[in-house]
């Protein structure tokens, strides 16, 4: 198993997901860390409907006592992998509650037909019903983060227009974090909170110029939407390790950009989700 150093947790925000053990069943190499967020994740095939898996993640919270902002982490089409646990315990050091979700078990996206944002998404709503039940949680301040299918997945979450998720589910989150998620090239690029996307200039397998006309085809409406590009970036330029190519698609880690973008998601999620100390609070969500 690969183990992580929380000196660079912060990096290590995984695009694809890494080799790394994960199954269905349980999670085990995360021992007591391992939480049921719902008794079915949604499958791929062909559009998102209930498995026969029950929805896992990765709990991080910070140990004392009272109410905290929360974060709901979604990964790449690779899968759950230490990646998104470094994630977590990154975000827990900062003093949020973050939940990392495994929406694939065994499976890999990248390979297999499906909606897997699509699906992801759908996780993510499930993983916020978890949330606002637990009394560490402020149910209030809740935010979703995803990187590439995630990411996807993220945007989809929050955006709206026909076929919306967001209009089905009873919550709704307070911000959204989307690292080279690939925006739609057909949706309406309203978002109904705060957004924030981090995308490379280079990306070949999400291109900059989606999230450009996305930009321009919502024209100022709805929440407010930043986008970030990084010229000369690559996808998962927030992933350590050499550059590489997967399934014809150029990886490569960047730590200038890197060290921006955690940058900005902090204070994003400071300026959204407001001080990150625990609150004595128990208000209903919204």
């Amino acid at each position: 198993m690969m183990k992580f150093s929380l000196c660079i947790a912060a990096l290590l925000f995984t695009a694809l997901g890494t080799a790394a053990p994960s199954c269905a069943e349980g999670l085990a190499w995360l021992g007591g860390d391992t939480v049921r967020v719902a008794a079915h994740r949604m499958d791929l095939t062909p559009l998102p409907e209930p498995s026969n898996h029950p929805l896992l993640g990765y709990l991080a919270r910070p140990e004392a006592p009272g109410r905290y902002p929360a974060v709901v982490v979604l990964h790449g089409c690779g899968g759950f992998g230490p990646g998104n646990v470094a994630v977590a315990d990154a975000l827990k050091s900062y003093g949020y509650v973050a939940l990392a979700l495994d929406s694939l078990g065994q499976h890999d996206a990248c390979l297999r037909s499906g909606d897997g944002g699509l699906a992801e998404a759908f996780d993510a709503y499930a993983a916020l019903d978890w949330l606002v039940r637990q009394n560490f949680v402020d149910p209030n301040r809740i935010a979703l983060l995803g990187f590439s299918m995630g990411g996807f997945a993220t945007l989809a979450s929050v955006e709206t227009g026909l076929g919306a998720i967001e209009k089905t589910e009873p919550r709704r989150f307070r911000s959204a974090i989307a690292f080279y998620g690939g925006c739609s090239r057909y949706g309406t690029g309203v978002m109904t909170v705060p957004t924030l996307i981090l995308i490379g200039a280079k990306d070949d397998w999400v291109p900059v110029s989606w999230c450009r006309d996305m930009m321009a085809r919502r024209n100022g409406k709805g929440a407010p939407v930043t986008l970030i590009v990084y010229p000369g970036a690559r996808h998962a330029f927030n992933s350590p390790g050499p550059a590489r190519q997967y399934l014809g698609h150029h990886l490569a880690y960047d730590p200038q950009a890197t060290a921006d973008a955690w940058r900005r998601v902090r204070n994003f999620l400071q300026t959204t989700l407001g001080e990150n100390h625990s609150s004595g609070s128990a208000a209903g969500s919204r």
